[in-house]
């Protein structure tokens, strides 16, 4: 049966979780050894549950618990229910949930690139993406588009933020990730046995059809900061330099955006 409890004081210090404490503060919080994150709606609190991730406790409408919960809640018994109705948890997170309900749940340690890339053929590289709805729509389309990973380099925005959980529904726990370690990450993969292909408009671009890109057995795609892009050295140190066409004068699109057209061509691997 699960531990339910009425919430009837905003300044209990077991509600900080939710309430008073950033994503950034959360990742580094003291009282877990790894740090902690917020899953936000039903289904990406599922996904993380099925990926392994450890409940500390559940934030929600008092009306879910007997509907749209309660599969959750039976297979955490023991996991505190903090519930209350609509306005109320509006007035103390200060946002209206999604679906009505938050988990707080434990991060893991990151695996690292080798344990990531073992048995991959096609991974994602974001450079600097610092966005996390972008970071989110990366992750979605990577899992629904042949990714078999997804690889950032440390300035990118944690996957594991709420805006990108909730973004990417819950694929950020079923696509392999980590981040990349300081340094040229092009010489990483080289060794790793990945050709690189560096997503930009640049002279010596090939088409984002080119059939020397399907052909490669294993190839990670890279994608650039918001605006930028990816930076010269790393255009330079890939192997391809890859483009999508484009029409009526258009010159770019948003990096979500052609993640999702570049993962679409280059996910299909010939045998």
């Amino acid at each position: 049966m699960a531990d339910i409890r009425e919430i009837a004081d905003f300044s209990a210090p077991e509600l900080d979780i939710f309430a008073r404490l950033r994503d950034s503060q959360l990742a580094n919080w003291e009282c877990a050894e790894q740090g902690v994150f917020i899953a936000e709606s039903p289904k990406v609190i599922a996904r993380a549950l099925q990926s392994g991730y450890e409940p500390i406790s559940f934030l929600m409408e008092r009306r879910h618990v007997e509907n749209q919960a309660k599969p959750l809640l039976e297979r955490c018994p023991e996991v505190p229910v903090f519930t209350a109705e609509e306005p109320v948890l509006a007035q103390m997170t200060g946002f209206h949930l999604t679906r009505g309900m938050l988990c707080a749940m434990k991060r893991r340690t990151l695996p690292e690139v080798e344990q990531v890339c073992a048995n991959a053929r096609r991974v994602a590289v974001l450079e600097r993406v610092m966005n996390p709805t972008n970071v989110g729509a990366i992750f979605r389309s990577a899992a629904a588009l042949g990714m078999d990973a997804v690889l950032l380099t440390p300035e990118c925005s944690d996957p594991l933020y709420r805006r990108s959980t909730r973004v990417s529904m819950g694929t950020v726990f079923q696509v392999p990730w980590t981040y990349l370690p300081e340094g040229s990450w092009t010489e990483k993969l080289h060794a790793l046995g990945f050709r690189t292909a560096a997503m930009a408009l640049r002279a010596n671009s090939v088409r984002l059809n080119d059939p020397r890109l399907l052909a490669e057995p294993r190839l990670a795609i890279a994608l650039g900061t918001e605006g930028d892009g990816l930076a010269d050295g790393s255009i330079e140190d890939c192997d391809y330099t890859v483009c999508i066409p484009m029409a009526h004068g258009v010159d770019s699109l948003n990096v979500a955006a052609a993640s999702a057209v570049a993962f679409y061509q280059l996910g299909r691997v010939q045998e």
